[in-house]
């Protein structure tokens, strides 16, 4: 076994410094650029006063997620959990019910379901796109679901299982057209949660836009950023005022009354974090250009080797590429860990997938499906550093 893991330690530093060279500081997995205009936006946001969640920042930012994703409506909200948990309530997602979803995801999937006083119900992922399994859920729910009057049933628990909830693992999209035609036969929602996946799309179609709402995150991390924040998407006029009424405390628009009508939340965006998302949603097209530079070049560098192979866009889907991910062929947590330990000794930023939402404490007891795939996927997937930057280097 040593030797096998050795040679799997030299196959993975060779492909990483055949693309990103030999380190003189550790290179981060993902960092944010701003050589742009954010430094001229924020300060003209400054100068106006308008910093808090009223101001023309916001609604451009919003009109530009919109023409970009072709969603018809897109609404800004503090951070993409806070935008799935709206997400879902609009859905129709209400206390207690159900919502199926990848336990191969971040914890924010699960979190925002919790939120909402539901129950996560976790499904297997595919070994392609790494997100939801259409063909397995299909097949899980003729067994575990029954359709009602009071609509589809876990026939175990009794519970309602209101809704699913998809996510586009790394910026892979999932295989939606499949997934929407099971939603359509069990008449569920669906809520995408495309926090990953700004600038992907499946069949010419813009992720999150497949379902009834989607959700985008622009965190630190994400391939623009405003620091903090997320978007809820959805084609449908009366749901996108809706989101917006209850992320601003359901206030009822007045020149000076304070009346609300709902209990809401305090979510929407900062106008000063939208001042940076209009400069960072100027660079998107450079920033996926240069991201699929670095995709190409990590393919190359991995194709051919005995061992591990580099996770490329799903067949009919371009990626966004937001986190380069190679995947080792025989999956074992401790061969995954040690090669983990040996990129960031050397000076590589390299992380695994989440561990499953099922083993976390606060999940264990939720209800599941047969995970064979995505536990094949927990122990043997490595992310990659992937910053924009990066693919200048070696060049």
């Amino acid at each position: 076994m040593v030797p096998a893991i050795a040679a799997l330690d030299r196959c993975l530093l060779r492909g990483l410094n055949e693309v990103l060279g030999v380190p003189n500081r550790l290179i981060a997995l993902h960092e944010p650029e701003f050589t742009g205009s954010e430094r001229a936006l924020v300060q003209d946001c400054l100068d106006s006063t308008f910093v808090s969640s009223v101001g023309e920042y916001v609604d451009r930012f919003e009109a530009m997620l919109a023409e970009y994703t072709g969603a018809r409506h897109a609404v800004v909200v503090v951070n993409g959990t806070a935008a799935l948990q709206v997400a879902l309530k609009l859905g129709g997602v209400q206390r207690e019910d159900e919502v199926l979803m990848p336990a191969l995801s971040f914890v924010a999937s699960a979190n925002a379901v919790v939120h909402c006083g539901a129950i996560p119900h976790f499904v297997d992922s595919s070994p392609d796109t790494m997100g939801m399994n259409p063909v397995a859920l299909s097949t899980y729910l003729t067994t575990a679901a029954e359709t009602t009057t009071r609509g589809v049933l876990n026939r175990q628990t009794g519970r309602r299982i209101s809704a699913i909830l998809p996510m586009h693992t790394f910026g892979h999209p999932v295989e939606m057209i499949s997934l929407m035609e099971i939603a359509d036969r069990y008449d569920l929602p669906v809520v995408e949660d495309a926090a990953e996946s700004l600038g992907s799309t499946y069949h010419g179609k813009h992720t999150g836009t497949f379902g009834k709402l989607g959700a985008l995150s622009f965190n630190g991390n994400k391939i623009i950023t405003t620091g903090g924040g997320g978007a809820i998407l959805t084609d449908d006029p009366e749901l996108a005022k809706r989101a917006k009424h209850l992320t601003t405390t359901a206030k009822r628009p007045h020149r000076w009354e304070f009346f609300h009508d709902d209990v809401a939340w305090n979510y929407r965006l900062p106008n000063l974090n939208a001042a940076l998302g209009c400069a960072q949603m100027e660079r998107l097209p450079d920033f996926l250009e240069r991201k699929r530079c670095l995709a190409e070049k990590y393919q190359t560098a991995f194709s051919g080797t005995d061992g591990v192979h580099f996770m490329i866009e799903p067949k009919g889907s371009r990626s966004n590429y937001w986190l380069n991910t190679v995947r080792i062929e025989e999956a074992d947590m401790k061969t995954r860990d040690r090669l983990l330990a040996t990129a960031n000794d050397a000076g590589y930023q390299c992380r695994p997938a989440w561990t499953l939402l099922h083993r976390l404490p606060m999940f264990a007891e939720c209800p599941r499906a047969p995970l064979p795939v995505a536990e094949e996927l927990e122990a043997s997937l490595i992310n990659l550093p992937s910053s924009a930057k990066l693919a200048a280097l070696r060049q």
